[in-house]
Parts: structure tokens; sequence; C-alpha cells
């Protein structure tokens, strides 16, 4: 089926842009009047905005969210011999990072609830060389951070949270990458608070820590000319950070309307025996930068089929396309099974390797409209009743 046939798409980032237009064309053309391409005090001001809004003492910017967990790993000596606990059910850029630093990513299984870190395999996973936690607050989901901090104090462990698809969500009432040593933000187009291009950030209450980053990220450069590690070229462009503000104050309301729009697919879903609908949990806010349900295998065997698989969940996401519904797949393969990983090959993750053939993302961006959500529900029921 032709693009143009698809009425609702799984991303529509034209919307928000025709809402703000006006306030972003206006910034982008004083910093192009300006002159001053790279830093400054447009990066500056963004910066601190930043660590406002998620209530810590430093941000640093950078190129990227896989540059700010880079960036983490180096700047938390955290190198070869060091075991990192992670998910396996994220962006290859969580684990990338552990290993291009030198460190061995160590993967647990997860929750089916959440799509997080089962935090009750988190302590039985730690040795004598683990050095830190990697927590992914997935989908905009967060992480069970009291538990996870309580376990990381007790080891002596250090917190690096990837935030990356999460910005703005809580858990009790406190900002994701505000609890660990550092939290790594991505600005990627299609997270929540997103760039006109690549962007990251880290956050962190440690002054040492935020300018060990500063420093590695240009360079390892800590005086003009002056370099005392090997560092690498990671700026926020500041084209890019001046969009960033424009957008800044709007990031609070749109989540909100994530929120509603996922209240009103739970309401719907929840009905449907076939489906899973993703929850929050109790003292959790998510901020839904994917809305992921999970096709139930048993219930599909209940109606005739033998088995669940991908060419199954393929079928269904090929069907709601030729309604006019887009989704996505995030992750067909969890990172253990990946080829770069076969060594880990012999992981036993079940929940993720079955959680990885049921998953299906739906349609969700704050300005999906109750009619385009509502094509989006009838379409799924209907290529469930055609199986």
């Amino acid at each position: 089926m032709a693009l143009n046939m698809i009425n609702v798409p799984p991303l529509d980032l034209t919307q928000q842009y025709e809402i703000i237009e006006e306030q972003v064309n206006t910034r982008v053309q004083e910093v192009l009047s300006s002159g001053r391409y790279i830093g400054g005090s447009i990066v500056d001001e963004f910066e601190q905005q930043f660590a406002k809004y998620v209530d810590v003492s430093h941000c640093v910017s950078c190129n990227s969210g896989t540059d700010a967990l880079f960036l983490a790993l180096r700047a938390l000596n955290i190198g070869f011999g060091d075991e990192v606990i992670t998910t396996p059910f994220t962006f290859f850029s969580t684990a990338e990072v552990i290993s291009a630093v030198g460190a061995t990513p160590i993967f647990i299984d997860i929750d089916p609830q959440t799509f997080n870190l089962d935090l009750k395999q988190l302590e039985p996973a730690i040795t004598k060389n683990t050095k830190a936690i990697l927590p992914v607050h997935l989908f905009g989901q967060p992480v069970d951070m009291t538990m996870l901090m309580a376990i990381a104090h007790s080891h002596n462990l250090i917190v690096i949270e990837d935030c990356a698809q999460a910005t703005g969500a809580e858990w009790h009432q406190q900002k994701v990458g505000s609890f660990g040593d550092i939290g790594c933000f991505s600005f990627f187009p299609t997270k929540n608070l997103g760039a006109f291009g690549d962007g990251g950030a880290l956050t962190t209450n440690n002054p040492a820590i935020a300018n060990q980053v500063r420093i590695l990220k240009n360079h390892g450069q800590s005086a003009k000319y002056f370099y005392e590690h090997i560092g690498i070229n990671s700026r926020l462009d500041t084209i890019q950070a001046a969009i960033l503000q424009v957008k800044l104050p709007y990031l609070d309301s749109w989540n909100q309307q994530r929120r509603a729009l996922a209240n009103h697919y739970y309401k719907f879903l929840s009905g449907i025996t076939a489906v899973v609908p993703p929850q929050e949990l109790f003292g959790g806010r998510c901020v839904w930068n994917q809305y992921t349900i999970i096709l139930k295998s048993q219930e599909l065997e209940a109606i005739g089929k033998s088995h669940f698989s991908n060419s199954l969940r393929d079928s269904i996401q090929a069907q709601l396309q030729n309604k006019g519904i887009g989704s996505a797949i995030y992750y067909p393969t969890p990172l253990h099974l990946q080829p770069v990983y076969k060594s880990l090959a012999h992981c036993q993750l079940p929940v993720v390797e079955q959680v990885c053939h049921q998953v299906l993302s739906l349609p969700m961006f704050p300005e999906l409209s109750t009619s385009q959500q509502e094509q989006v529900i009838f379409a799924l029921k209907n290529c469930l009743q055609e199986l």
C-alpha cells in the first residue's frame, strides 16, 4: 500500500511543527543571523532550563542520546573488566556503548507489564565485577527507582539512567534522570522532547561528574589546547538548542495529551481478550513515547491458531496497514540474541524472547485525534476477528 493511503500514521511530526512554526522559524533565523552556530549563550541557557526541568544541579548537552550514554560511562571510569547490568529489550545503543568502553553488558529479563528490568532478577546478577546498573525507562515507563536505588546503594553500584524515551516521566513525583549518578536523554526527533535533528544531554547533581563530561565531550580538553584525556567531539548544535528552548515549555502539556490517549486506548483495548494493553506501575507517571500492546498467544490459540509467531504478528500489522493504520515493532530481536552478542546466546531470558514475538506499537503522538484513535481501535478489533 502506498504511504499516502495511511490514514493514521504511527507518528506525525508535521502537526506539532505547525503549532510552533512561527516561534521556531523566528528563533532559527535569530541563530542564523547571529553567525554563532556552535555553543554560545543559547546552548548554555537551554542546559540551565533543562536542568531546572529535571530538577538537578547540572545539565551537559551533547550530540545524541548515544553519546550521552557513552560519555556517562567514560566519566564514571567504567571500562575493561567491568560489568554493567542492563536490559535486553531496548535500542541497541544502550548495550553498544557498554561494549564500546570495553565493559561487558549483563542482560537480565524483563517484567512483561512494564517492559522494563525485572528488578527481582537484579540482585542475583550482581558479581564482584559489577560496577554499574543501566536501567532503561522504556517507552516512557519509569523503572521502580525506589527499589533499584536501594539495591544499587547496598552494593555500592553506579546507576546510569537511560531516559531517552522518557523525558518528563516521574517516579513518585520525581523526574527520571534525577535518581542515578547520571541521567541520559535523547532529543532525536521522535522523542517526547525532540529536536529537528540529533541531540542529547546528561543530567547530574554531582559537579565533578558534570565537569568531567564537559571535558570528555570537548576532545578531552580541560583548557584550550591542553588535553588530559582522549575525548570525543560531541556538541548540541546551537540551532537545535534554540528549537528545544521553544519546545520545552510545551512538553508537559504534550505529555499530558499522550497520557489522555493512553487512557483512552486502555479503556477500549482492555476488553479485548487477545490484547494486553500496557499499564503504569503504582507510583509511576508514564509519558508514553510508544504505546505498545502484547498480543497474547494463548488467546490466539483459543481462536484457532496453534502457536504465535513473528509471521502472525506481522500479518496483523499488514492487515492494519491495509485498513490505513500504521504501527511499529520495537524490538523484534532482543539484544542478547543479536549476532554481535552471540557469545551471550546461552542466556536464558524467556520473557523477553516471548515478548519480542508479541509486541506491537500503535499510533501515539500528542496531536492524534479521537477519531483517528477510534479508527485504530476499530481496525485492530476487526483484524483479530478475521484471524
